[in-house]
């Protein structure tokens, strides 16, 4: 990945994350998700960069323009990442409270 930004690290921004909710609400141009935030086109261009550079979105070549989806595999790569640290947050949790409180040991 360039830049070893991690999809997580990349969705902590909230304008990028929000970039990437309208993308995943359905494909949308660079035009589209401009008019639909606060920022500029420059600055919509260079999250969807980061998100590409993270696999969470590609693009597809319509006429002079990208049509900015979802990347499946990329999300699949960022859920199987969230469900590690659920199942190891879960287990720590777990132990943690299976164990006795101290005056009973």
């Amino acid at each position: 990945m360039a830049n070893d930004i991690a999809p997580l690290t990349a969705l902590a921004d909230p304008t990028r994350r929000a970039v990437f909710e309208l993308v995943a609400e359905r494909p949308r141009s660079v035009a589209e998700i401009t008019r639909a935030l606060p920022v500029t086109q420059s600055a919509v261009s260079q999250h969807l960069k980061v998100l590409r550079e993270v696999q969470l979105v590609r693009a597809t070549p319509k006429g002079a323009s990208n049509i900015y989806h979802v990347d499946p595999d990329g999300l699949a790569r960022l859920r199987a990442e969230l469900d590690r640290f659920w199942s190891k947050t879960l287990a720590a949790y777990k132990a943690a409270v299976e164990q006795p409180p101290e005056e009973e040991r």
